[in-house]
């Protein structure tokens, strides 16, 4: 991935702007996490990504405590007996590699080509802990993506989806649709996603706005009704969880953020107040 003077040249450099963060994270001595592939996979142009987007260099905790927050998740839904994870829009995520999980369990990436070309590439020669299998697809795209979908289902007995990072990218009406075909599986049972709140989303369209969108990145995704968004869609919110309430439990906030966290807590629908979160959903019976 060569360099170029635009911060994010299409949808899929995100991916190595978030893995610096990783990288950087499993490097402190007090690391939450260790991602040993992080560094590798980030490459100097994540490190570009992030000196050219100041904001995102600013919230570090937010990055730091969605990577908790979704490994926490999965590895409590593995032990619960998922025996497939769907990570869509995988990017540079590395925890079939790096998280503790059964041989057994069936772990499906599915991203564009170029990416996971990419990821391919530079993870060549390193023993995934499970059974991996990546699928090139555009997600957007629902005639391509049905499918698959089908054709997982038929596999699992239990399978986890997984969208970090994701869906902020589409809009309402895309993502209610792809809810509708995630909810068509009957194995598909659960599904971690993390979400905006409309005021967080348009502080970070104020902060970021222009240099994501140059690269067909734009942010759009940040429903009013917050996690009960997908009930309308076949999903039901289990479990939710605060980002700055998390990120306050990891010490991981600047004392002004500490401050913040004290707020009373609210997972629900949240206005025009900034609010990030990582939630559990089920599948409605």
């Amino acid at each position: 991935m060569a360099q170029t003077q635009a911060p994010i040249r299409n949808i899929s450099d995100t991916a190595c702007w978030s893995a610096v963060y990783r990288a950087r994270e499993t490097e402190r001595p007090d690391a939450l996490f260790r991602d040993p592939f992080a560094r590798r996979l980030a490459g100097d142009r994540g490190e570009q990504i992030a000196a050219n987007i100041p904001f995102g260099d600013r919230n570090t905790w937010s990055w730091v405590t969605r990577t908790v927050l979704f490994d926490r998740f999965i590895t409590d839904q593995v032990r619960d007996g998922a025996d497939m994870v769907i990570n869509l829009a995988a990017g540079l995520d590395a925890r079939p590699y790096r998280l503790t999980l059964p041989a057994s369990l069936q772990w499906i990436e599915v991203d564009l080509p170029d990416i996971l070309a990419y990821k391919e590439e530079l993870l060549r020669g390193e023993k995934p802990r499970c059974e991996l299998r990546r699928v090139a697809l555009d997600l957007s795209d629902p005639v391509a993506r049905r499918p698959l979908f089908a054709e997982l289902g038929q596999k699992a007995k239990k399978a986890l989806i997984v969208t970090e990072g994701f869906l902020i990218y589409f809009t309402a009406d895309e993502v209610g649709a792809l809810a509708r075909d995630l909810a068509t599986p009957a194995s598909f049972q659960s599904w971690i996603v993390d979400l905006a709140s409309p005021g967080l989303l348009a502080m970070l369209q104020k902060k970021m706005s222009g240099q994501l969108a140059q690269g067909g990145a734009a942010l759009k995704f940040a429903p009013a009704q917050g996690p009960e968004f997908f009930s309308a869609f076949g999903w039901k919110p289990r479990d939710v969880r605060s980002l700055l309430k998390s990120a306050a439990g990891l010490k991981r906030l600047s004392p002004f953020m500490r401050l913040l966290s004290l707020l009373p807590a609210s997972n629900s629908a949240q206005g025009r107040r900034p609010w990030g979160g990582v939630c559990l959903l089920t599948r409605k019976q």
